[in-house]
């Protein structure tokens, strides 16, 4: 990987236009309040990269090492996450609308009041991830590891479930399943005290007692 100097790092914050940033070494970088707004950034290194308030809106993060980032109040809408490494990331207040996070790791990451709503998380690792007021409404959460994962208070309305890991996930608190698709879903030890499940589609899951339903 190459590396970028101090100079160029600072150059980046006020930058017009897409970059190039493929494979680049930003471990560490402070690049707070960046605009990277459509930049190629797979398999970059960005582990504990400073992104606060950063803009990554379309950006190219496939494959992105960002395990420990903060991006805490990041706009990263429509951007490609797909099988990055995220594991450990502070994405409070995060803007991930419409993003793609298929495959990646988001474990153990802080995603409290993220905007989340129709992102593809489809066989995601969430587990013990924080997504405590997160809009995650009509996300694709299919085949999802969310083992451990603290959902107080989410908004999963009409989002795609099915096949979900949500064994022992913490789903207390008024989090809302309307209408979503929790088909085939592993709820066993779950908590679902205060969650709303009006409409929801549980046939093939398992219940939080260990029971099928039809």
């Amino acid at each position: 990987m190459s590396e970028l100097t101090n100079k160029e790092i600072s150059d980046l914050v006020n930058r017009p236009g897409p970059l190039s940033l493929k494979g680049i070494d930003l471990s560490a970088a402070n690049l707070s309040k960046a605009n990277l707004g459509k930049a190629d950034l797979s398999r970059a290194d960005l582990n504990g990269a400073n992104l606060f308030h950063a803009d990554l809106t379309g950006a190219n993060l496939s494959e992105a090492y960002l395990s420990g980032a903060k991006l805490s109040g990041a706009d990263l809408g429509e951007a490609n996450l797909s099988e990055a490494n995220l594991s450990g990331a502070d994405l409070n207040g995060a803007d991930l609308f419409h993003a793609n996070l298929s495959g990646a790791n988001l474990s153990g990451v802080y995603l409290s009041g993220a905007k989340l709503s129709r992102a593809d998380l489809s066989n995601a690792d969430l587990s013990r991830a924080n997504l405590g007021g997160a809009d995650l409404s009509n996300a694709d959460l299919s085949n999802a590891d969310l083992t451990g994962a603290d959902l107080s208070g989410a908004d999963l309305t009409g989002a795609n479930l099915s096949g979900a890991y949500l064994s022992g996930g913490n789903l207390i608190g008024g989090a809302n399943l309307s209408e979503a698709n929790l088909s085939g879903a592993n709820l066993s030890g779950a908590n679902l005290s205060g969650a709303s499940l009006v409409g929801a589609n549980l046939r093939g899951a398992t219940m939080p007692d260990g029971t099928k339903h039809n």
